[in-house]
């Protein structure tokens, strides 16, 4: 693994992050005074990717702009119920000391629904200088440098399925099963005000309509190159949460929220522009198909490290509930042209859209972790120059002879441990806090008993 690193252009593509310095404090304060903000909210996503951070009034921005505005430094190693991590390397065994935020100046945008308020998205340092390496947006800015050592730009974009639902009763907005049903789309207000208020933070949505499941929506907006696209789709599901409920609504990710209805996936769109052309690195008109080699390595590289980014791509045990196949979500490792039972979908489009679509990521997955993760296993096959393996005929989920992805959280978890691969490229530290939370996560569910047994043996019994 080290040749390949070496390969790569260095060993160590760790960010730094620098504070600003009393010119740039002065300079951004103008900025956000300016733009009409009395108030900056400082964010930063944590391992869910959940906003947390603190707001800030205008007056006290420029010193924490200088020295770093202090937050727990545990904050982005807290399990999905805020429960510090053990033996994670971020909580005890540095005694509980705070982080600095380190604000990313190209961020600033409104919080529309909040008055003379913006927000910054962070990224986050211990106070000796180094970087919080398992901090999801940092771990993404690791891999994004790596790519970039070897020449290219990454574009993505992601694809998010919700429920919303009656806030109180938790019963979606409509029933049945109208996908694509234009009075569905537009027979809730709430959502319209919504598409308008993901616009005015820069979002550019590009398409919205109603899903499969009864309350379930897509939303979709256009990819970018770089952090920015996580940053996007950071913004856009915390939009989602906050801004429902002043509509007396609630959206939820969570993945299988109900028995016998649709999973919410993220679906995510990916390819490689060469960063000093422009061109799409994928794109080969002398194949038949238009596919380049290293887009064939590089799908290689994302099926070869598959097992182990499940534990990444679909985060909780109720992730798993979806993978089953005749659902459109993929249940084994394979790859096709246009096709949508494949782990992963090829838009062959034979110019420059020329991409790859991971159809594998569930709605409850971080942004950055699934952006990191798969550059890292694609980039791991373009290294290798990983040959890639036949599409097959037909749909993939019917077809036996593909390797299963895992259908347990633990599973995935023991496959992520065991991929040095590729946790030697995501690091040591990201590594061990990632398997000490969702472990600890898993643990903690498992003891817990399910309503399914209650009613199924309680009275019987």
């Amino acid at each position: 693994m080290s040749n390949l690193i070496d390969i790569a252009g260095g060993k160590n593509f760790d960010p730094v992050f620098a504070l600003s310095t009393p010119e740039e404090a002065k300079a951004f304060v103008k900025k956000v005074a300016d733009a009409g903000y009395d108030f900056v909210r400082f964010e930063i996503a944590d391992m869910a990717g959940m906003s947390r951070g603190k707001t800030i009034p205008i007056q006290h921005i420029e010193g924490y702009m200088r020295s770093g505005l202090n937050l727990y430094g545990g904050a982005v190693a807290l399990d999905s119920y805020s429960i510090p991590v053990r033996n994670s390397g971020y909580h005890e065994e540095v005694n509980y000391q705070d982080c600095a935020m380190v604000v990313d100046q190209d961020t600033l945008s409104p919080v529309p629904w909040l008055e003379r308020t913006g927000r910054v998205i962070c990224d986050t340092m211990w106070y000796d200088g180094r970087s919080q390496m398992a901090a999801p947006r940092v771990l993404l800015k690791k891999m994004l440098k790596l790519a970039d050592s070897l020449g290219y730009t990454v574009k993505t974009g992601h694809e998010y399925e919700f429920y919303v639902v009656d806030a109180v009763t938790r019963k979606p907005i409509f029933e049945g099963q109208p996908i694509f049903a234009t009075s569905k789309t537009h027979g809730t207000p709430a959502i319209d005000s919504l598409i308008r208020v993901l616009n005015q933070q820069d979002c550019d949505i590009i398409t919205y309509n109603v899903e499969h499941g009864p309350g379930q929506v897509e939303i979709n907006y256009s990819a970018l190159d770089g952090v920015a696209a996580a940053d996007r789709a950071f913004v856009f599901k915390n939009t989602v949460k906050e801004y429902l409920p002043r509509h007396g609504l609630h959206g939820t990710f969570m993945t299988k929220p109900y028995k016998g209805l649709s999973g919410s996936c993220s679906h995510f769109h990916l390819s490689l522009l060469d960063k000093k052309t422009g061109e799409n690195v994928f794109l080969d008109l002398a194949d038949p198909d238009g596919l380049s080699s290293k887009f064939k390595s590089f799908i290689q590289g994302v099926l070869d490290h598959a097992k182990a980014s499940m534990a990444i791509w679909t985060p909780t045990p109720n992730c798993y509930r979806r993978i089953r196949p005749g659902i459109f979500a993929p249940s084994n490792i394979s790859w096709g042209i246009q096709d949508r039972t494949a782990s992963v979908r090829v838009k062959a489009s034979r110019d420059d859209q020329t991409h790859m679509e991971l159809r594998v990521p569930a709605a409850m997955s971080n942004p950055y972790l699934v952006s990191a993760s798969t550059i890292a296993a694609g980039l791991l096959g373009l290294m290798q120059e990983r040959q890639l393996m036949p599409a097959g005929e037909g749909p993939k989920e019917e077809d036996g002879r593909y390797v299963k992805l895992p259908t347990e959280m633990h599973d995935a978890l023991d496959a992520l441990e065991a991929d040095t691969a590729l946790c030697d490229l995501l690091g040591d530290e990201f590594i061990r806090v990632y398997l000490a939370m969702k472990r600890q996560e898993a643990h903690r569910l498992s003891n817990e008993i399910p309503p399914a047994e209650i009613n199924e043996y309680f009275d019987l019994y």
